[in-house]
């Protein structure tokens, strides 16, 4: 193995970073969320974790986020520079509050001007760049929040004489599906990722967004960063990925709703991408996936307090925390109710049904059923305007309903841990957690793999039901 080493004299502190030509070196891939870099502030403290440790050799970043509350984010700021463009305004305005957003980053942390300047130029070029396909347009803008940060972070890197460079998806071998809405990562695209580890230094790395066959800029869905990640750690063969957020944990239900809540220590692929689905907003829901897959380990970790033990995501674990791992919320959906007697007999009605949704392109969430009745759960922004009564009317008319109701302003509880497996009288607890805080229960469901039990109730009982629900399991 042919090692090369490099020492790297920071302030008092000697910073010994080691890589490989081979690739065979134990390896992290560490992702840093908006908030971790929306100020020169927050990147001191991005560079400081990543140089306290060798193995971390990838750096995927996302764009600056809010400095507070009333900031607003860079991506915001670009999608709306976009908009303006498409309409016939000028969105050069919102390209320059960007630009300074980058600037005082910069500034702070006395980096060359030189990178704000081409920051700029890209920005306006990209601004004022052929507009023949809106979303095509649209998703280049967005992206280069990400993709210029990445260029921004690898500067300051540099600055501290640490060798560090910035690496575009497309020169990294970064392939989408071309798919509306829907992107995903094409399977070669891990082969060909696999080459990042034999780059020298640390690699930064923009999330959020990779490039079709035919060259063009395409975005994941929105915190998408986090997807990047897991493919960059699917695709070197990372010991672990590492994604620093602005929290000690994940917590067993929403900080906000109950104060001081539990933080869960360990949990697993399933739990997570159950939680994230019904609404916790730590890690989206489709990027754990390509780690997953892989078999690597997640660490959710405080850009903050790096110390904090944070939360380990892993493909099992010991349950001796009791049945329930945590719980989760999602406020929007609504219900359409089907009763027909003898419907369990009658071959192709769910096939006719379904049917339906799809010619108005209407997806469901969940179908929870009986013999005689089927319950469509459906996200309720998709049912605007005349939608909803067309399809209740062809309901009625085609498959000859006995009785069609629909349930608007409902939220969904999902209580989740792989504990519920093994454990007799869960549902039977959470259902008398509800009925003493005298919330009403319009549907239940548990699916078929038992680590999850969802609660239909109305939205303005979300809280209260959140809170019962805690109490009676934590």
């Amino acid at each position: 193995m042919i090692v090369l080493r490099k020492s790297v004299i920071i302030g008092r502190v000697d910073f010994d970073r080691i890589f490989t030509k081979i690739g065979d070196v134990e390896m992290k891939v560490a992702k840093f969320g908006g908030s971790s870099l929306a100020s020169g502030e927050q990147l001191r403290k991005v560079f400081e974790i990543v140089v306290s440790d060798p193995e971390r050799k990838i750096v995927v970043v996302s764009a600056p986020g809010k400095r507070n509350s009333d900031d607003i984010k860079v991506t915001d700021l670009l999608i709306e520079a976009a908009e303006q463009q498409l309409r016939g305004d000028n969105g050069e305005r919102l390209i320059e509050d960007v630009v300074s957003r980058y600037a005082s980053i910069a500034e702070e942390l006395d980096i060359s001007e030189s990178v704000i300047t081409g920051i700029h130029e890209n920005l306006m070029a990209l601004l004022h760049a052929n507009q023949t396909n809106p979303k095509r347009y649209l998703d280049a803008l967005k992206a280069s929040g990400e993709d210029n940060n990445a260029k921004l972070v690898a500067g300051y890197f540099q600055s501290r004489g640490v060798e560090a460079q910035y690496i575009n998806p497309k020169k990294a071998g970064l392939i989408v599906t071309d798919e509306g809405g829907f992107t995903k990562v094409l399977p070669e695209s891990y082969e060909r990722l696999y080459a990042l580890r034999d780059e020298p230094g640390i690699v930064v790395f923009p999330g959020f967004f990779g490039y079709t066959l035919d060259g063009d800029v395409l975005t994941f869905s929105r915190s998408g960063s986090d997807i990047t990640g897991s493919i960059l750690a699917n695709g070197v063969k990372a010991e672990l990925y590492e994604n620093f957020t602005d929290v000690d944990a994940v917590y067993a239900v929403n900080p906000n709703v109950v104060s001081n809540p539990k933080g869960i220590r360990e949990l697993t692929y399933r739990e997570m991408r159950e939680l994230s689905y019904a609404g916790f907003s730590v890690f989206h829901d489709e990027a754990l996936i390509p780690a997953f897959r892989a078999g690597i380990p997640v660490h959710i970790q405080n850009t903050n307090n790096p110390a904090a033990q944070g939360t380990r995501i892993v493909s099992t674990r010991d349950n001796t925390n009791g049945p329930v791992i945590g719980i989760a919320s999602d406020k929007g959906f609504c219900s359409i109710y089907i009763s027909k007697y003898l419907m369990n007999r009658e071959v192709g009605f769910g096939r006719k049904l379904l049917h339906i949704l799809e010619d108005y392109g209407v997806s469901y969430e969940h179908i929870p059923s009986g013999i005689d009745d089927v319950t469509l759960i459906l996200r309720q922004d998709q049912m605007k305007g005349e939608a909803e009564k067309k399809i209740i009317s062809r309901i009625k008319k085609e498959l000859h309903a006995d009785e069609v109701n629909v349930e608007h302003d409902l939220a969904l509880i999902m209580v989740v841990g792989e504990g519920m497996r093994h454990n007799v009288g869960t549902t039977a607890r959470a259902s008398k957690a509800l009925a003493e805080a005298k919330v009403n229960i319009e549907m239940i469901n548990q699916g078929s793999s038992e680590v999850s039990m969802m609660f239909g109730v109305k939205g303005h009982n979300e809280e209260t039901a959140i809170q019962a629900l805690y109490h009676e399991f934590f």
